[in-house]
């Protein structure tokens, strides 16, 4: 969400209730529009993981490939929601939520018609783009539309159930639609979402007025989007250039040197993309630690294990989806119960460690699957280990990521939250990637590729070796939280603004 807007939101809670505004009466169906705009958001990410073994098999792009359909996604969403948040001050709500979802209903038909590989990932990053102007107005509609602390309240939980179920919804939506359509379906079917969001938008929001004085922070939109592609793309080339080319260090090294540029220039500019003073504090700066490590752990989980599932295993795209759902169900459980029960008795410290532990030891777990491992003994164990693990850091740390701030910073705060988590997931998957791939090529190595069980084995090293990684990856967010994060029961800041996960 925009931070003018979130201000502008906060300084409109002391407004009389009984303001005889036409949008005001109709908050309730803006909250529909705006829920089913995020439910289109929130199933893109797992429609997709379903649906992503059978568009390789009709496209026929490498495994080496593959990894870009997700990434291409998430890397455009994440490194410029931040600025999508800006653009939304400096146009209005209303246009730049139509024009995201204008633009997303398009790339989404592009992206479901591809003929190539080039296609379909130009395509994807297109959505991400979107998706960055979409995410950040349909927040600042529900803060300006809810100026009731009760009622905003209440609207914050109907989008966030909604966006939780989202997850769930689009791993069955994405087995059906694959299985008995097509996976260009798990495309199209965002049109249908958006077409319907769009009228409702059109019909129901009005236009707000520009704030002249938000402005672009260019030079930070373009030293972190280069730079987090850089990295990104470093770690993909060590996939089939290996990890002493030029291309690969090369990459890396220009990536983290514009990072870091990034940084020292946020501290000096005017109006930063992202103020340092939202990082600094330990909890805050603990909790974005955290969900970026969850970002990167979360997403390999989903693209390895499904192919493991689909390949290895033999499950169909529907059985796919269902097989994840017990890992939702103990994500969304374990969050329910840190956030609420757990971090207010005993703080974060403890908790989020906690987490991180849980989720490596189930990651550790899931090394043993082979191709004779049943789902209910060998399977399920694992998931929903690693789901309480994954639901009882997220949950803490989104809560903590905006606690505390000025309410003048809460926007970029909460976009923030998202982007670590798209930023983590895309350099999660070109690390696992290619820490698969080495893995696989490892063990092809001196045997006979044509046989396939020797094939299925090596897909099983792959797996089992980005398993391992992303362990490690957890493993570290466990010391660096349980580091950074206070001692004690953390005081919730009176300017936090309420956060859903995009």
């Amino acid at each position: 969400m925009s931070q003018n807007a979130t201000a502008a939101a906060r300084g409109a809670e002391t407004a009389p209730e009984n303001v005889p505004d036409s949008s005001h009466q109709r908050r309730w169906w803006i909250l529909l529009v705006v829920s089913l705009s995020m439910l289109m958001g929130v199933l893109d990410g797992t429609i997709v993981n379903i649906a992503l073994p059978s568009a390789q098999h009709d496209l026929g792009f490498s495994d080496a490939s593959r990894q870009w359909v997700v990434t291409a996604y998430a890397l455009a969403f994440g490194s410029l929601l931040l600025l999508g948040g800006r653009v939304t001050d400096l146009v209005g709500q209303k246009v730049t939520f139509l024009v995201g979802l204008a633009g997303f209903a398009a790339a989404s038909m592009v992206a479901g018609a591809a003929n190539g590989f080039a296609m379909l990932v130009i395509a994807r990053a297109v959505q991400g783009l979107f998706a960055a102007l979409l995410a950040p107005s349909a927040l600042s509609v529900l803060m300006t539309t809810f100026t009731d602390p009760r009622e905003r309240a209440k609207a914050f939980t109907v989008a966030g159930s909604v966006a939780g179920a989202g997850g769930a919804i689009g791993l069955i939506l994405g087995g059906v639609l694959t299985q008995y359509l097509d996976w260009r379906w798990t495309m199209y079917v965002n049109v249908i979402f958006a077409v319907v969001a769009f009228v409702g938008g059109a019909a129901l929001l009005h236009r707000t007025p520009r704030d002249t004085s938000s402005k672009l922070d260019v030079p930070g939109t373009l030293l972190a989007s280069i730079g987090l592609f850089c990295l990104v793309y470093g770690f993909s080339n060590a996939e089939t250039n290996g990890w002493g080319s030029a291309a690969t260090w090369g990459m890396l090294a220009v990536g983290a040197v514009l990072v870091a540029v990034f940084a020292w220039w946020q501290g000096r500019a005017a109006h930063a993309l992202l103020p340092l003073r939202v990082l600094l504090d330990r909890n805050r700066g603990a909790s974005f630690a955290a969900l970026f490590v969850t970002g990167a752990g979360m997403f390999g989980v989903f693209l390895f294990l499904t192919y493991y599932l689909q390949q290895s295993l033999g499950y169909s795209a529907l059985n796919t989806g269902f097989a994840f759902l017990p890992l939702i169900v103990a994500s969304s459980s374990a969050s329910a119960v840190a956030n609420n029960v757990l971090v207010p008795r005993i703080g974060p410290r403890l908790v989020v460690p906690l987490g991180m532990a849980i989720a490596a030891a189930g990651l550790v777990w899931m090394t043993a699957l082979d191709l004779n491992s049943g789902y209910v003994t060998q399977v399920l164990p694992q998931l929903v280990l690693v789901g309480i693990g994954l639901g009882t850091v997220i949950a803490p740390a989104m809560s903590l990521a905006t606690s505390g701030v000025a309410a003048t910073d809460a926007g970029v705060a909460s976009a923030a939250v998202n982007t670590l988590q798209q930023i983590g997931g895309s350099i999660g998957i070109a690390l696992l990637s290619t820490m698969a791939s080495d893995a696989t090529t490892g063990y092809l190595s001196g045997r006979n590729p044509e046989d396939p069980g020797v094939l299925a084995q090596a897909g099983l090293e792959g797996y089992s070796t980005a398993y391992w990684w992303s362990a490690a990856v957890f493993v570290t967010g466990l010391v660096v939280t349980a580091l950074l994060y206070r001692q004690g029961v953390p005081q919730q800041g009176e300017n936090a603004a309420p956060v859903v996960h995009m």
